[in-house]
């Protein structure tokens, strides 16, 4: 599979039992379920020992960017990941990814095999690597996944993640999808992948079912978790 590159807008809405449910009404006859059905979804993200990366995704900047390796379902040794290089910048989405076995990605990540599949994309990913060199395996984040597309635009996407959890350790695909739970019961992350302009009708059903956008980073969010935790322990020192 050679690397692929994604530009779109993409817009986040935490839904309540009720909405989420109404919603799935409007939708019926406009969005399909895609052929993957209901996916476990597995994410490793990369960040300095520091946290440099989150912590300024955080402030909300005019650009920031990330890495994870993603598998889909359970994952061993075999399993064909994808390495993720994702960038924002004024609200537009930058993504480039490239695909490869789970034990070869390791060594890819470490810059100790050369660029294979697509030359382009993943030089830029080693050289973020190199870049931030003591960038490592920072947080497990795993989550359930519906994915929809309109039947009259292929490439208007919504996903719907519940069962999001993350974790600090076992930091490796292989080790399992379990982890602490980040949403309240009951809540769906939703997201709205836009190539151009949201369709008029899409925005006001949202609008009468008071669905608005938010800012969410799973990533960000959970850090803060992590972050506020160690701070009741006792464990940020701020004076380091």
């Amino acid at each position: 599979m050679a690397g692929q590159i994604f530009e779109r807008v993409e817009k986040k809405y935490l839904l309540n039992e009720y909405q989420y449910s109404e919603l799935q009404k409007v939708l019926k006859g406009r969005f399909q379920v895609d052929n993957y059905g209901k996916t476990t979804i597995n994410n490793i993200y990369y960040d300095t020992p520091d946290s440099l990366l989150i912590r300024r995704s955080i402030e909300k900047p005019v650009y920031k960017e990330k890495l994870r390796v993603r598998s889909y379902g359970k994952a061993d040794e075999d399993t064909k990941v994808f390495i993720e290089l994702k960038k924002k910048y004024k609200g537009v989405v930058y993504k480039r990814r490239t695909s490869m076995k789970l034990k070869d990605s390791d060594s890819f990540l470490a810059c100790k095999t050369k660029p294979q599949k697509s030359p382009q994309i993943e030089n830029e990913i080693q050289y973020f690597m190199n870049f931030y060199q003591d960038i490592a395996p920072m947080m497990y984040i795993g989550y359930d996944r519906i994915a929809m597309f309109g039947l009259e635009n292929k490439d208007l996407r919504i996903t719907f993640d519940t069962n999001i959890r993350y974790r600090t350790d076992d930091l490796r695909l292989d080790k399992g999808s379990h982890g602490i739970q980040l949403l309240e019961k009951g809540q769906t992350l939703m997201e709205i992948k836009i190539p151009g302009v949201m369709p008029l009708w899409l925005s006001k059903e949202l609008s009468r079912l008071g669905i608005f956008p938010t800012n969410f980073s799973k990533y960000g969010r959970a850090y803060t978790k992590v972050f506020m935790d160690n701070y009741e322990k006792g464990r940020v020192n701020y004076c380091a």
